[in-house]
């Protein structure tokens, strides 16, 4: 399929590693010219020249960071709020301070780019914005309650952005990955593994945290190019039709309609 994407511009934000590194990936390779951003130079010069890029450097957690990647991004089309954090507080931990860290990081840093990069695409009347979310955004867990408060945070953002951008041509959309595959989960689990007993393989492993921790319908970890699709499509005009909805890449973890 043709997704039509040729001569978009595309920033892919926290595209360095893992998740944002596949969709990134999978936008150049339907055509689009991709902005990869991180923190961590090597890296995110590294995977930009691995798809004729542009890197864009900078902590979206402070308007200093944001100012810079949205200098260099200049034009953008499509926006992949993709950055964020992922830590593993209790309730006991879990403190004031780091509650608003947690928001900071995975909130305020999506609304920093929006507001940068929106304005261009609403007087241009074309433009995506795809927000990565995630299922305990609506099924949380007993653990990690900021990270959950956070995911729920951006599912919301996005569906208010979608009403705001009523008329202009830009959409607004939510993709909410279940448990992908990307290292940094996986080192989870195989720490996770080792203390069970589980085995030591991610082929012995996989079927009993799927099991045990993440169950899903298909009874596997998702991939991250499975993920990327889903996003290539709704940056794409095929998703012309499509604004303030959630597509949920997760193996039908969920357990609601």
């Amino acid at each position: 399929m043709n997704l039509e994407l040729e001569g978009k511009r595309a920033l892919v934000t926290g595209s360095s590693a893992g998740l944002g590194e596949a969709i990134a990936k999978r936008l150049a390779a339907e055509g689009a010219r991709v902005v990869v951003h991180g923190r961590n130079e090597a890296r995110t010069r590294a995977v930009a020249a691995s798809i004729g890029g542009a890197a864009a450097l900078g902590d979206l957690a402070t308007d200093e960071g944001a100012d810079e990647v949205a200098k260099v991004a200049g034009h953008v089309d499509i926006l992949v709020n993709n950055a964020g954090a992922y830590p593993h507080h209790t309730w006991a931990d879990a403190t004031p301070d780091r509650w608003a860290q947690t928001y900071q990081t995975n909130v305020i840093s999506g609304v920093r780019m929006i507001q940068r990069l929106v304005p261009g695409m609403r007087a241009r009347g074309w433009g995506r914005i795809i927000t990565i979310g995630g299922g305990l955004a609506t099924q949380p867990t007993a653990g990690l309650p900021d990270y959950n408060a956070s995911l729920a945070a951006r599912h919301n953002l996005a569906v208010s952005l979608a009403r705001e951008l009523r008329g202009t041509g830009v959409t607004s959309n939510v993709v909410a990955p279940g448990a992908i595959r990307v290292a940094a989960l996986e080192t989870v689990f195989l720490h996770m593994a080792e203390e069970r007993g589980w085995g030591s393989t991610w082929e012995e492993i996989e079927p009993r945290v799927v099991n045990e921790v993440a169950p899903n319908d298909l009874g596997r970890f998702g991939r991250p190019e499975e993920v990327a699709a889903a996003v290539a499509y709704l940056a794409s005009p095929l998703a012309a039709y499509v604004s303030g909805a959630t597509l949920r890449i997760d193996g039908g973890a969920i357990q609601g309609v």
